[in-house]
Formats: structure tokens, C-alpha cells, sequence
């Protein structure tokens, strides 16, 4: 039997759940992180499928995490097709008021811990000819005022995600990142509401998404993809 199976950090809620729900409906085995074993767990459970749900405690900011998440991946299933880098943060702060211990959280999840997540996995991706995904923002490319550090962390994701997908394509492998706008997300301890839902990107359109460009024909590389509410918020 020919299976699929993606690795999505940070998937226990938000983005990272919508796009394991698309990917469950797609036929792939999927595991999902979280730096919490409880909230993988909740999450495994409102999937609804524990034969083809892997629900794992890692930390992204721990390389040692990341290579123990792959392993117990490839003991269950022994392969790897696709990486989602989901995780991230956000801390918003001026100059003058930014701590220095916020600011080094966020680098460390939205960049580094992009780098170790890839670091882990890539052998696995280009064994398998597979598909990268970062999850970067419109913040990757647009800088606004008390977002330094985050603007900081996906700016590098946006140019070390084009930089690899330049290192990796000749192994076949594909490097996408994506920059959403405001997505009806628990991102930063929001809570989503009804007026989230009126106007702001849904975690299963981001499913949708990265199930569409995982349908692309393999000559065709969707390197940087931009997507935004149709009508922003006003």
C-alpha cells in the first residue's frame, strides 16, 4: 500500500490542526507536535482517527526534540513525505520596551526552530522526494511598528525558506513557504470568536491550501505563496 505521512509542528490547534484535518481527508498518516503532551492528546482525539494520528510532545526550540519526534515517525510508519513548520509565536513590544528573554523566544521558535525542525527531517524528505512547508506571514515581508522581534523571526523564515528551497530542489524535493494574513487562530492567546469568522482566514482554508499545492503537478514549484482576508477587517 502507498501511503503519505506529514509531520506538522505545532498542530495540536489552529493552523496546524486545519491543515491535519485536510491532510487526514487526503488519505495521509499525519503526526502532529505540541509542547504539550496533553493538548497533542485533546487534539488526537478531536481528529477522531488514532490509526492514522500520531500525537507527539516536542519543543521546536529543541533540536534532541525534533530528531526524537522524526524517530518515533519512522518506527511507526518508515517514511516521511511531507514537513509542516507550523510553530510559532508572537511577542509585540517597541524597542525600548521589547525584553531581551521575549525577543530570544521568538527567534528561537519562528527561525531557529524552523531550522532544527528542517535540520531533522530533511534526509527523510529527500529520501522521499517530499514537501516542505514554512509557515511564515505577510509579516515576513511587511514591517510594522512594536513588531521588531516578529518581523525579525519571519523575515529570516521567508529568506532561509527560499534560500533551502534553492539548496534542496535538485534532490527533488519541493520548499514552499507560506505568508498568511490574519487567520482565525489561537495565535498569541487569542481566543477565536464570531467576529473572527466574519472576515479573517480559517485554519481549514490553510488545510485547503497546502492540500492544493500538494496536488501540483511535480514540474511545477509553489516557492512563496501570499494569502490574505478577501475584505480586511472595516
Amino acid at each position: 500500500m502507498n501511503i503519505k505521512v506529514a509531520l506538522i509542528t505545532g498542530g495540536s490547534k489552529g493552523i496546524g490542526f486545519g491543515i491535519a484535518e485536510s491532510l487526514l481527508k487526503d488519505g495521509y498518516k499525519v503526526a502532529i507536535t505540541s509542547r504539550s503532551k496533553q493538548s497533542a492528546q485533546e487534539a488526537l482525539t478531536a481528529l477522531g482517527n488514532p490509526a492514522d494520528v500520531m500525537a507527539l510532545e516536542a519543543d521546536v526550540k529543541d533540536y534532541a526534540s525534533q530528531q526524537n519526534a522524526l524517530k518515533a515517525i519512522i518506527d511507526r510508519w518508515g517514511q516521511l513525505d511531507v514537513l509542516i513548520a507550523n510553530a510559532g509565536i508572537g511577542h509585540f513590544a517597541p524597542i525600548d520596551e521589547m525584553d531581551i528573554n521575549l525577543w530570544q523566544e521568538t527567534i528561537d521558535t519562528n527561525l531557529t526552530g524552523v531550522f532544527y525542525s528542517i535540520k531533522a527531517c530533511v534526509e527523510e524528505i529527500k529520501k522521499s522526494k517530499g514537501h516542505i512547508f514554512t509557515i511564515s506571514s505577510l509579516a515576513g515581508t511587511n514591517f510594522f511598528a512594536n513588531g521588531s522581534a516578529y518581523n525579525a523571526s519571519k523575515f529570516g523564515l521567508t529568506g532561509f525558506t527560499q534560500s533551502i528551497m534553492l539548496d534542496l530542489r535538485k534532490y527533488g524535493v519541493k520548499v514552499s513557504t507560506i505568508m498568511p494574513g490574519s487567520v482565525a487562530s489561537h495565535f498569541n492567546d487569542h481566543n477565536p470568536n464570531a467576529e473572527d469568522d466574519a472576515w479573517k482566514i480559517q485554519p481549514e482554508d490553510m488545510g485547503q491550501l497546502i492540500s492544493d499545492l500538494l496536488k501540483m503537478p511535480a514540474r511545477t514549484l509553489p516557492s512563496k505563496v501570499e494569502i490574505r482576508p478577501t475584505t480586511p477587517k472595516g
